[in-house]
């Protein structure tokens, strides 16, 4: 896939990313502001009901102090019977009611603080919690009534307030949050009446109520949402990685071409040659062509056998043949066979055993690669004469072995990905290391079988080294 037709499909599923949320934040938003608005008219629709409520108990209330002065006059004036008044009213009493409760309205004309102070705090406590709940809200409030000739609330929260030495006999705290409330309603205004005071409510848990009731969709949205976003830097992460995957296979079949390409070129030469009638008379010249064609044919074999050790290690079909092995044993050997290629470029290797105990349990053939692998890179990348040093050193439960080098180097990117199949440190627009980029690859799937450890360190321009930790026994 190309590099621009990628970014496409980012800068897209950003876009479309981005789309879904605003659309998401809006509906949840618009949600969240008609639940308010349903509140808000449920709120109001109870305190007009509460309100009724007062007012109807207050007539009743002057009505029914009308009946008892009435009755104890008549009770005392009259010598009548009042039993038989009282279970058998007249008409002159229906009108005298009438007259009453005309008479009380007027009172609360001359007289309206009269009006609010008769509310009682525990009725009123109950009619505010029974019209919120047929409402369906079932939230904790403070509320209070506020007289406007007092200029402060003479029931709070169910209770009556007495005024202390200062004048004010309302709750400080209680007070501020109803005077900030935006439900209230003005009490006994009925009828052309001047408004006395008015009901006030709070409710503290508003904002979580409020939240609560979409907090369904708003989950689900937020887990969508992430789950939509996690499918789409995983597939651009699984884009990008085949992308390098593919590269480096491509690089890989360049260099593995090239790397066959020379030792068959060698051989068909040699063949060609010993074909020639003056080689064929000459048994020196066809048995060095056919040397050759020996050595030629074992390096290709030797390329071919790391491709498919990479291959049995991927497939996990591989079988480690443990030995007790010595590794001070082994980097000398390594050293020894690897000091002729670093001779011919005047080059220095030394080895420094600084290890004891250089006994682990390993493969021995396998960990023969793993040294010769990392030698054999310390070498590849020093354009100048190699200067490599190899070091073993007593750890915890283990030996280390480290190889060091003073060419090239690494940046920081190569550093994180040299373990990679396939990946092989740029040197530039040249090609002039060879290799198939499975030599670090290999080492670390060896020593992950021997339950070791593998570290490198490198700067750019100075060097690179690499440690390796291998355990004594593998069943630790």
């Amino acid at each position: 896939m190309e590099k621009r037709t990628i970014q496409a499909i980012i800068i897209l599923m950003s876009v479309a990313l981005m789309g879904i949320c605003i659309i998401q934040f809006y509906w949840l938003k618009n949600g969240i502001d008609l639940e308010a608005q349903n509140f808000d008219n449920q709120v109001r629709y109870s305190l007009n009901r509460v309100k009724q409520n007062l007012e109807d108990d207050a007539n009743e209330l002057e009505n029914l102090n009308r009946s008892i002065e009435r009755s104890q006059v008549s009770i005392f004036d009259n010598g009548k019977d009042p039993l038989k008044k009282i279970i058998k009213p007249s008409l002159d009493d229906y009108r005298r009611d009438k007259i009453e409760s005309q008479v009380a309205n007027i009172a609360w004309l001359l007289n309206p603080e009269y009006a609010l102070a008769s509310i009682s705090p525990p009725d009123l406590s109950r009619y505010l919690r029974v019209e919120l709940l047929s409402q369906g809200i079932d939230l904790n409030y403070d509320f209070g009534v506020f007289s406007n000739e007092d200029k402060d609330y003479i029931i709070t929260n169910g209770k009556f307030n007495v005024v202390n030495v200062s004048g004010n006999s309302s709750d400080g705290g209680v007070a501020t949050r109803l005077s900030q409330s935006m439900y209230q309603v003005n009490l006994f205004d009925s009828e052309g009446r001047t408004t006395v005071g008015s009901l006030r409510i709070f409710f503290p848990q508003k904002t979580s109520f409020l939240l609560k009731s979409v907090l369904p969709a708003l989950i689900s949205s937020i887990l969508l949402t992430g789950l939509i976003l996690f499918c789409f830097v995983y597939t651009i992460n699984v884009i990008l990685t085949q992308k390098k995957v593919s590269l480096m296979k491509t690089d890989f079949i360049n260099n593995m071409t090239h790397e066959f390409k020379t030792p068959i070129a060698t051989i068909s030469l040699a063949a060609d040659s010993i074909g020639n009638p003056m080689v064929k008379s000459n048994e020196k010249m066809i048995d060095r062509y056919a040397d050759i064609i020996k050595q030629e044919n074992k390096r290709m074999l030797t390329q071919v056998e790391k491709v498919l050790q990479i291959a049995r290690l991927d497939k996990k079909d591989f079988t480690l043949k443990l030995v007790d092995i010595n590794l001070n044993d082994q980097v000398t050997i390594a050293v020894e066979n690897t000091r002729l290629r670093v001779n011919q470029r005047d080059g220095n290797i030394q080895a420094h055993l600084r290890a004891k105990n250089a006994k682990v349990i390993g493969d021995e053939n396998h960990i023969s690669n793993v040294l010769h692998n990392l030698l054999d890179n310390a070498i590849k990348y020093s354009p100048e004469p190699p200067d490599i040093t190899i070091t073993t050193r007593d750890v915890a439960n283990g030996i280390e072995i480290t190889v060091e080098d003073k060419g090239i180097g690494m940046s920081k990117e190569d550093l994180k990905r040299i373990f990679e199949k396939f990946y092989r440190v740029s040197t530039g627009n040249l090609h002039d290391v060879k290799g198939f980029g499975l030599g670090l690859s290999y080492v670390k799937a060896i020593t992950d079988a021997h339950k070791g450890k593998i570290k490198a360190q490198s700067e750019l321009g100075k060097g690179s080294s690499f440690t390796v930790y291998l355990p004594h026994d593998l069943n630790l």
